[in-house]
């Protein structure tokens, strides 16, 4: 039995089929096992061949690759890799798409053999990361993000909530902002692994979603109760102790897992300034960023949370953390944001 990753390339592209199957043949680990033209024939290859990863695109005509991601994780869970030009111009189709199952994107570049050879390192490797993922059936009456109301138990002695993400963060970082109520009173900053060109409209997405204020963070600005503050992608984000308050600043140093943004920076840098008085939250991702950051905000005696492994896309980060012993509590993603309002 064949040990390489079997890939199902769906686009509507004869050129850009033939041009991703030519790329990822030079990889000795992966074997393109089929092709798709639509997301109904996507669905069909999924069941008929039983791939380990669909590489998807997203604007095809008539099933496009929203259809094809909904359908796919209802009737055979797949990990899916999104690579779309329509990430260019418009990002909400992939949210969407993350939202209904999809484990990660990568954008394509315009139709230039030269300019998909160079994404040829970086499509491999989302490849291979994303075969770790375990797909969950999604069902067809998903229920949509709920915005949350309720008033906080009780006053928390804790003044900061650091969380980070990466593979699979987006849909859980939503679940968690969207779960807090509007008068949450312990201000957030958030770190998610994405391109920098990709932040601020997530963060604009996550704002139409919830009551709280949702913004990027830049230099100088204070963490602040019922603000979300996104890291931008452009550099680590740390924070400083000023004039008796915390606020955001940059720095140069250059973090071993992860770089632009690093939970790592965010999570350290937190921990010098609150102590015993923040949150740190690991969710779902590859690596170990966040691990040093956990270990940290445990040691100086704050609250560590870490996703558990069933509600996981890639249990990579939490599982580091847990077995680093930085993690008081492992919940599953339903149950984060309801912790955080009454929990701690």
């Amino acid at each position: 039995m064949s040990s390489k990753l079997n890939i199902l390339v769906v686009d509507d592209s004869a050129f850009m089929r033939l041009l991703i199957t030519d790329l990822l043949s030079e990889d000795s680990d992966i074997e393109v096992a089929g092709t798709a033209v639509n997301g109904l024939e996507a669905v069909k290859q999924v069941n008929a061949l039983k791939p380990d990863i669909v590489l998807l695109d997203l604007n095809m005509a008539e099933y496009d690759g929203l259809y094809a991601v909904r359908e796919i994780m209802q009737q055979r869970p797949t990990p899916i890799l999104i690579l779309s030009s329509v990430g260019n111009t418009d990002l909400q189709p992939v949210f969407e798409a993350l939202k209904n199952g999809a484990v990660d994107y990568i954008n394509k570049p315009d139709r230039n053999k030269s300019k998909m050879r160079e994404l040829q390192k970086e499509l491999i490797q989302k490849i291979k990361s994303t075969s770790r993922a375990k797909p969950r059936k999604v069902s067809a009456t998903k229920a949509k993000t709920q915005v949350v109301t309720r008033k906080r138990r009780s006053s928390s002695k804790y003044e900061l909530i650091a969380i980070g993400a990466s593979t699979g963060g987006p849909t859980a970082i939503e679940r968690v902002i969207c779960s807090l109520p509007k008068d949450f009173d312990i201000p957030v900053i958030v770190c998610q692994h994405m391109p920098a060109v990709f932040i601020p409209q997530f963060v604009q997405r996550l704002g139409s979603l919830t009551e709280l204020e949702v913004v990027s963070a830049t230099k100088g600005m204070n963490p602040t109760p019922g603000v979300v503050m996104f890291c931008p992608g452009h550099a680590n984000l740390v924070l400083k102790r000023k004039n008796g308050e915390a606020i955001v600043d940059f720095t140069e140093e250059v973090f071993k897992e992860y770089n632009n943004p690093s939970i790592n920076a965010m999570m350290l840098s937190a921990a010098d300034v609150y102590k015993d008085k923040m949150v740190g939250v690991l969710l779902t991702g590859m690596g170990k960023d966040g691990v040093n950051g956990m270990k940290a905000i445990h040691q100086s005696g704050g609250k560590t949370i870490a996703q558990n492994k069933e509600s996981s896309v890639i249990y990579g980060m939490p599982k580091a953390a847990t077995e680093a012993g930085a993690v008081d509590v492992e919940l599953d993603i339903k149950e984060i944001g309801n912790y955080l309002v009454n929990g701690i």
